[in-house]
């Protein structure tokens, strides 16, 4: 999962707000085709909480058939760790190769609670746990020793962006414990979390336009700081500055991307909110501009 972008794929709905699983289908198989390093389905990008239990393992059972063994398959789970472990189970059963834990829901808690949570959830699944550290959660180094501990618990992907804490965490880890950068918009601090030894990352972009995804991913990798300047500059930041005008844009506007460029996916559910006319239109310039940047087109 370390050698390549990681793909959150978005959850198609019709506009009378249901399911749409052939979309989800053609959106997850487009995703595969530019060859990602694992696809995570019904985590945020893919609006988790908003599915039901039915609806989640049509998602993650989709995802796991596209993918057919050739990258892992790592489906959201979260809520309390008792509903987290029925969403776990659906998961298993649908084939997924591991997990991602999202933030709890609501209220915040001590450390002995944070570790205890993925206890009780790596009790009840044989699946491999990647903790997420977002909002209301946020693991010490000393949790993290804790938690490295749990056989199942194989990494943290992080959504704080400090610092500071990640490289307490990163050095208190064992060699093998995975990391992976999940803020925002990953690719406007990915320099700055590989120096402190977190290079892997999900990319929101790469649901609209894999093309500049994976072309900001090279050019990372290659040290093409000419390249990766470019693209933050030229698009990146505009993105940043566009998802930042409304509450829940981090969703809605990835999906309007999507649709902007084709992609089956329909429209987000509430209480995410579609973008405004104004927005859409700028969001439209935009990637026409970030496209043409990397040699593709709308």
């Amino acid at each position: 999962m370390a050698h390549g972008v990681l793909s959150f794929p978005l959850t198609s709905f019709r506009d009378d707000g249901s399911l749409d699983p052939d979309g989800f289908r053609a959106h997850v198989a487009a995703q595969l085709a530019t060859a990602p390093g694992a696809v995570f389905p019904a985590c945020g990008t893919g609006e988790f909480f908003s599915l039901d239990e039915d609806e989640y393992r049509r998602v993650v059972a989709i995802a796991v058939e596209e993918a057919a063994g050739r990258v892992p398959v790592v489906a959201g789970v979260g809520y309390g760790w008792a509903q987290a472990v029925r969403f776990a189970r659906i998961a298993e059963e649908a084939g997924a190769d591991a997990l991602l834990v999202l933030p709890h829901y609501l209220v915040t808690a001590p450390q002995d609670g944070l570790v205890a949570q993925l206890e009780h959830i790596a009790a009840r699944t044989r699946l491999p746990l990647v903790a997420y550290q977002r909002g209301q959660v946020a693991f010490t180094a000393a949790s993290l020793r804790r938690i490295a501990r749990i056989p199942t618990v194989i990494g943290l992907k992080d959504g704080h962006s400090d610092l500071d804490r990640l490289q307490r965490l990163t050095l208190a880890a064992p060699d093998d414990f995975l990391f992976f950068n999940g803020a925002a918009t990953a690719e406007i601090q990915a320099r700055a979390y590989a120096t402190v030894g977190v290079p892997a990352y999900s990319s929101a972009v790469h649901a609209f336009a894999p093309e500049i995804a994976n072309a900001f991913f090279a050019a990372l990798r290659e040290s093409d700081d000419k390249t990766v300047e470019k693209l933050l500059r030229d698009f990146y930041v505009p993105l940043v500055e566009l998802r930042d005008r409304a509450p829940g844009y981090a969703v809605s506007l990835v999906k309007a991307a999507a649709r902007l460029r084709g992609r089956p996916v329909g429209p987000v559910r509430a209480p995410l909110t579609e973008p405004s006319a104004v927005d859409l239109a700028d969001l439209r310039t935009l990637l026409t501009t970030g496209l043409d940047l990397v040699g593709a087109t709308l």
